[in-house]
């Protein structure tokens, strides 16, 4: 019998300090109102200085192998999503693999943005279906708060160490981004994953797809083999470490295609809509949250969203979401669930799983 791929434990961490969005607003020009009318945002996590993606990516992996009541030393195959590695180069997994006291076992990055976790399901579906993992580690880490613009100053006055207010000029600067700079926080998630010969649970189905004719809609604009140094003063003065971002053409996207791997995922599992308990989309915005469920006609309590309290955590998001779930009932044993997001390439796609 083929065995099917199951998610045995889940955990999640955020960075160390807790950041409202009052505090955004004294180092740029917006507020609360501002930032929660735009994308349903009020809080979100960052991590001290000297706080790795590696050490969040751990710290997720540590509490999803004890809700799974599986030793490290038992994990074959690590998989890492992350678009926010420690360095450029090597990937997070072998940091991880280490970080764990592992053996030599392999580790895997995979580069797909806010669509990471989706298409990271189908990957590590895949390994242990061929036999390749039998206990696998799957974590999704960011730490977003590297893109800032904000000088020491203006971080201790984020991170609250300090009310003693900005310079005008620093202020005009960091507004410059400021469409970007209150969406995201830091947090990672994981599960432990591996195979069961119950057809009734397990992941049922995916959706994939990706269309890379517009990557300037969403791209950090340095950094990268397009340029020569791939990274110069000149892109720090002119702030193109930070993400650029055509919000329209974004959410237009994803309040188009989401819906449509949705649809499409069922189709191909032989489900109907009405059939799936929870949708857990990607948790980029509220307001793209709110269409994906309209343009499904999903009533609230068949959507989890969970935004306002730890803003975008791109490879994060849908494994924190899905741990906040379980852990509070709202996924029991035989729910059908529904994984789905769009992000940077772009990539997006949708997961049909069996609780």
């Amino acid at each position: 019998m083929q065995a099917f791929t199951r998610i045995f434990g889940s955990g999640f961490v955020t960075g160390e300090t807790l950041v409202p969005n009052e505090r955004m607003s004294k180092v740029c020009d917006t507020s609360d109102e501002w930032i929660r009318e735009r994308s349903g945002i009020q809080e979100r996590y960052f991590v001290n200085e000297g706080t790795a993606t590696s050490d969040l990516a751990v710290g997720a992996a540590k509490k999803a192998l004890a809700d799974a009541n599986v030793k490290a030393e038992e994990i074959d195959y690590i998989v890492v999503a992350t678009m926010t590695p420690d360095y450029y180069f090597p990937g997070l997994g072998s940091l991880v693999q280490s970080k764990l006291g592992l053996g030599h076992i392999p580790a895997l990055d995979i580069r797909q943005q806010c669509s990471g976790f989706v298409y990271g399901l189908q990957v590590c579906d895949a390994l242990i279906r061929a036999g390749q993992a039998k206990r696998l580690l799957f974590i999704g880490a960011e730490i977003h708060s590297g893109f800032m613009p904000f000088s020491k100053k203006g971080w201790d006055v984020v991170m609250g160490r300090s009310n003693e207010a900005i310079s005008q000029e620093e202020r005009d600067w960091n507004s410059k981004f400021r469409h970007l700079l209150v969406l995201f926080g830091d947090a990672a998630g994981a599960v432990v994953m591996g195979p069961t010969d119950d057809p009734q649970r397990g992941l049922l189905g995916f959706s994939l797809h990706s269309d890379g004719k517009n990557p300037e809609a969403l791209y950090v604009p340095s950094a990268g083999f397009a340029y020569r140094p791939y990274f110069s003063e000149e892109h720090v003065r002119e702030g193109r470490f930070v993400p650029v971002m055509d919000g329209r053409n974004v959410f237009k996207m994803a309040v188009t295609r989401m819906p449509e791997a949705v649809l499409e995922v069922c189709a191909k599992a032989g489900v109907k809509l009405d059939d799936i308990n929870l949708l857990i989309p990607h948790q980029a915005n509220l307001r793209i949250s709110e269409g994906v469920q309209k343009a499904l006609k999903l009533p609230d309590d068949r959507v989890y969203n969970n935004i306002q309290r730890y803003g975008n955590t791109t490879a994060a998001t849908i494994p924190i979401a899905y741990d906040e779930c379980r852990k509070a009932g709202r996924i029991k044993k035989g729910d059908l669930v529904c994984f789905v997001g769009l992000g940077a390439g772009y990539h997006w796609g949708a997961t049909l799983m069996r609780e």
